[in-house]
């Protein structure tokens, strides 16, 4: 009998890699459990856009890593928006438990600030790339050609030097004064 190649079955035999790095991700088990549910769901939903014969297990911690990041910054914006205590004392028990300093959230808080005064020209590709997405995968998903996606993503980084070398400047400066 031959061995089953589809996809669905690469992707269990890859779960407890998979476990084991959303485990050192989250730190918990619970949430690696969660982390790794999801991951198999992205996967699943999207996994027209796998190219076979290539990395399945760089892709799935690629999605696994993006998942990771995209909520932690999701918790971090909802959190700081929330915080309603006198003078902002319960953001620092919030930081705290994240294990988040202040100058960390403040500069992801910024570069998402950055990003998002981008176009939508230069914005969707580069959130794209950063989601893990290849150059092709973004070209055929925004119907564009490859040279076009790959010029915008290098024009997007070029216009976030600027203000994030300025900010990188500015938070030494604020930040030694604390």
């Amino acid at each position: 009998m031959a061995p089953d190649t589809t996809f669905d079955f690469q992707l269990t035999r890859l779960r407890q890699p998979l476990y084991f790095f959303a485990l050192s991700l989250t730190k918990n088990e619970s949430d690696a459990e969660d982390l790794l549910q999801e991951t198999f769901l992205k996967a699943l939903l999207y996994k027209t856009r796998y190219v076979e014969n290539t990395n399945l297990k760089g892709w799935l911690c690629t999605i696994m890593k993006n998942i990771f990041i995209n909520e932690y910054r999701r918790k971090s914006r909802k959190q700081t928006i929330s915080d309603s205590s006198p003078e902002g004392k319960g953001l620092a028990k919030i930081e705290s438990a994240q294990g988040a300093y202040p100058e960390v959230l403040f500069q992801v808080h910024e570069i998402t600030m950055a990003v998002d005064r981008l176009s939508d020209e230069y914005k969707v590709p580069l959130n794209l790339y950063f989601e893990g997405y290849k150059y092709k995968e973004i070209a055929d998903i925004m119907q564009l050609p490859l040279g076009t996606i790959k010029s915008r993503i290098f024009l997007a980084r070029k216009q976030l030097h600027g203000p994030l070398h300025e900010l990188k400047s500015n938070n030494n400066e604020h930040f030694e004064n604390c």
